[in-house]
């Protein structure tokens, strides 16, 4: 059994190395495609929660995992995604704020091992999108790293977009689930306000 057959989330298979996500004008909804441009994922933050709750369903409109907030209104904090259909914890994401650079870690929801992590690449450019007047326009790009540091992927923000999308590229998930990895793409951006 691969390492990350204990990640998989019922109802749902992520297999290619490739989506798009894109978030609607009006609020916080996401949707995920593939590369051939069928929608495999769609995630809202709910409005008007004490605890942030983004519950995801697959292509079909089908429950299959949600992320909720451990604390109350914390942009620095954990989000646990749970099995909709299990009620099973199978990552936490987590947060260091700082105004320097963005670190989100997706932990094993038992033992707290670190699986992945996504870094902001470039202070530079965390702190214009931070202080500049119109620093919100200036996209996000991530590097996506294993446990160790090595190289998983990355997450692309589009220029000049009314809308944000993300173009995720994963290049080796041998040792990360894929699953996760969509969903704080989409978690990221609506915590984040971006």
């Amino acid at each position: 059994m691969s390492r990350h057959r204990s990640y998989d989330i019922t109802g749902i298979d992520l297999t290619d190395d490739s989506y798009t996500v894109e978030q609607s004008l009006i609020r916080n909804k996401y949707k995920a495609l593939d590369a051939a441009g069928n929608v495999v994922l769609r995630g809202k933050q709910q409005l008007f929660k004490l605890k942030e709750k983004f519950p995801f369903v697959d292509g079909n409109g089908d429950e299959v995992f949600e992320v909720n907030a451990t604390g109350i209104v914390d942009i620095a904090g954990d989000y646990v995604l749970s099995d909709s259909r299990t009620g099973e914890e199978i990552v936490v994401l987590d947060n260091d704020f700082s105004l320097f650079q963005d670190t989100w870690r997706i932990r094993d929801a038992d033992t707290g091992e670190v699986l992945a992590r996504i870094d902001s690449r470039g202070t530079a450019t965390t702190l214009a999108r931070n202080f500049l007047p119109l620093g919100w326009l200036i996209p996000h790009r991530y590097e996506i790293t294993d446990g160790n540091g090595g190289h998983v992927g990355r997450i692309d923000g589009q220029l000049f977009s009314i809308r944000d999308r993300y173009e995720i590229t994963i290049d080796d998930a041998s040792s990360v689930p894929k699953e996760p990895i969509v969903a704080a793409a989409m978690v990221i951006d609506a915590i984040q306000g971006n």
